[in-house]
């Protein structure tokens, strides 16, 4: 099956030049012109997003903030300029690659089969099973329960993931935040809860009953 990219710039030269060059390519291309519709693309789940960053409105880094909830396939940012400040802002807001314009069509088509296939790679990591009927696959990022998947925002896969990875270990909010959300994020682990609250509701809702503990005034673990 062809990949699926969605390019994100407000230039239409620039979306025609890039959908012209990966439709030949093989690749199947969906097209947003402002921060709204790659808000909107993006939730067809792509297998990579070219993001420009310098759009009006809604900007290219609001949006990668706005959909990383639900949204892990590789992001790479397209921009005029970047700065090592950029570079951070970038990485923090979800980002994983940087593509400078002007660039060479033949580079970028380059980064975007390594991103692909370092995707790959990470989807083949197999599943686990975690008692009864629930397992995990890691590389696809998703639970399934009963052979069903079991649908997840990404923060939520993430603490999953933290736990499950770590059976038994009990993890406090500001160590989860840290892990999951990273040192210099901006808000605080008061979010952590929330999370936690939704994940459970969601593993419920499937029918796998809670297996994340909490250990009242030291943090979660996951159940054995």
């Amino acid at each position: 099956m062809a990949k699926r990219i969605l390019v994100v710039d407000d230039e239409p030269d620039i979306v025609n030049l890039l959908r012209d060059y990966f439709e030949l390519n093989q690749y199947t291309v969906m097209t947003a012109s402002n921060g709204a519709d790659a808000v909107a693309q993006s939730e067809k789940q792509p297998d990579l997003i070219l993001l420009d960053i310098n759009m009006p409105g809604m900007d290219g880094l609001a949006v990668c903030r706005r959909i990383r909830d639900f949204v892990s396939c590789p992001i790479l940012f397209l921009t005029a300029k970047v700065e090592d400040s950029d570079k951070i802002s970038g990485f923090q807001a979800g980002g994983d690659d940087y593509i400078v314009k002007p660039f060479s069509l033949s580079e970028l088509g380059a980064r975007v089969e390594a991103h692909l296939r370092r995707e790959e790679r990470r989807r083949g990591s197999g599943r686990v099973r975690f008692g009864g009927e629930l397992s995990v696959d890691y590389g696809e990022r998703t639970v399934y329960f009963k052979g069903e998947p079991v649908a997840l925002a990404k923060k939520e896969f993430d603490i999953l993931e933290l736990l499950t990875m770590n059976q038994g270990q009990i993890f406090d909010k500001e160590r989860i935040y840290e892990k999951v959300w990273g040192y210099d994020s901006e808000g605080d682990s008061s979010v952590v809860a929330e999370h936690i609250r939704r994940l459970r509701a969601r593993l419920a809702a499937a029918g796998c009953g809670n297996r994340i503990d909490t250990v009242w005034g030291v943090g979660y673990k996951w159940v054995k």
